[in-house]
């Protein structure tokens, strides 16, 4: 064996080492799930204000991600700086607030400093550390123990396997609120209007549609040429076939001119009806664009006419119009 691949072997099982501790280290977090855990989701109900998120160093960076995601799931939330917080931005901090504070050794001076403050303004405390005997577990309405046996730092000094527990605690506790609230996808996407999620959750087909002139329809009854004109001017693919009472009849797309080649040699005396799809596929104004990919995607087409509740063609929808707004 080269020295290479021993080294590659190596770095391999450090890193398998060091996931398996910490998955060990999350694992051992479900058996100290109890009563202080519902406290603290109740403290966070019953809040009139935000949920506060305090810690110093490695604890600050996983408790700024928690604030994040609280925030993100329903539950007002920020994240102060626990050295910033005793030089004048304790001020940001309410009686009607609740502050989650973050230590792993529940003794960190920055964060053991606010509480005497914390105490005077009234200010529920949650606390997480890996030691419920601490100063910060002690003092605090609910704890979280998110204690763990030992650091993947081969040193056990580096913290790796505590901050990692720390965060899926955070997550337990944002999704245990979320789901309390009957937090919904749309929801969701009101916090995230900008990614492709919000727009998948958020678009309906009225925001994409083709309408007005650029609606392709021909008359039921019409020459099959018209309905080939009316496909080659609104270059969608497909157009309406709308019956004398303005409802859809069906469909003619370019897939059903490849099947008319095949069964007709003479399209001349060919009228639209004799040749299109009925009913065809549809969707409504009020559809969620994100829908409307599924609908397309099942029935492997390209474009959809949209229609009202009368069956009245309002729009069309193609595929290039999902793919341009971000949707797919």
């Amino acid at each position: 064996m080269t020295d290479d691949t021993s080294s590659l072997t190596g770095l391999l099982a450090s890193a398998e080492r060091t996931l398996r501790l910490e998955q060990q280290a999350i694992g051992a977090l479900v058996a100290r799930l109890d009563g202080d855990f519902e406290r603290a989701c109740e403290l966070i109900l019953a809040c009139r204000g935000r949920v506060v998120v305090t810690g110093m160093g490695k604890s600050g960076h996983i408790g700024s991600k928690i604030a994040a995601t609280l925030a993100s799931t329903g539950t007002p939330s920020f994240f102060v700086h626990p050295g910033e917080a005793s030089h004048g931005d304790l001020g940001m901090i309410t009686p009607g607030d609740v502050v989650l504070a973050l230590s792993n050794s529940g003794e960190t001076a920055e964060v053991t400093a606010l509480l005497p403050l914390l105490k005077r303004l009234g200010t529920p405390l949650i606390s997480m550390t890996g030691r419920p005997g601490s100063t910060l577990a002690r003092h605090a309405e609910a704890h979280l123990d998110a204690g763990v046996e030992r650091e993947a730092c081969p040193l056990d000094l580096a913290p790796t396997s505590s901050t990692t527990a720390a965060l899926a605690l955070g997550d337990a506790l944002a999704v245990a609120l979320l789901e309390s609230r009957g937090f919904t996808a749309e929801d969701f996407a009101l916090s995230h209007p900008g990614g492709s999620l919000g727009k998948r959750l958020l678009l309906k087909v009225s925001d994409l549609m083709h309408q007005g002139a650029r609606l392709p329809q021909v008359a039921l009854g019409s020459p099959l040429r018209d309905a080939l004109l009316e496909i080659t001017r609104q270059g969608l693919g497909f157009t309406c076939v709308i019956d004398p009472e303005g409802r859809l009849a069906g469909v003619y797309t370019d897939g059903d001119l490849r099947r008319t080649l095949d069964q007709f040699s003479d399209l001349s005396s060919l009228t639209v009806d004799q040749v299109m799809t009925t009913p065809g596929k549809r969707t409504s104004p009020d559809t969620l664009a994100a829908e409307a990919v599924r609908l397309m995607e099942d029935n492997r087409i390209t474009a959809l006419a949209v229609v009202d509740d009368d069956g009245r063609p309002v729009g069309a929808l193609h595929m290039h119009d999902l793919l341009a707004s971000g949707v797919i």
